[in-house]
């Protein structure tokens, strides 16, 4: 499963919870509307910087996992 749109309603759900607009956001990030515009959208391609830096902003961290391709999330990487 691909977590992107998981992502997207993440960022969204907590700006909104927070009671800020994508401008209030974006700028407590350091970032532009159209970059948190885009993740909430669940764009696949974002610099991981910036994505870091506005999950941070509205208290969140990220966390990533790296995967061979077609590895599902509950497989082991081989040893």
């Amino acid at each position: 499963m691909n977590g992107t749109p998981a992502l997207a309603q993440t960022l969204r759900n907590r700006r909104k919870q927070l009671g800020l607009t994508q401008l209030d956001a974006a700028e407590l990030a350091g970032v532009s509307v159209r970059f948190v515009h885009d993740c909430e959208a669940g764009k696949t391609t974002v610099q991981l910087d910036r994505l870091q830096a506005l999950a941070s902003a509205l208290g969140l961290t990220v966390a990533l996992t790296v995967r061979q391709p077609g590895q599902s999330p509950q497989q082991e990487p081989a040893t």
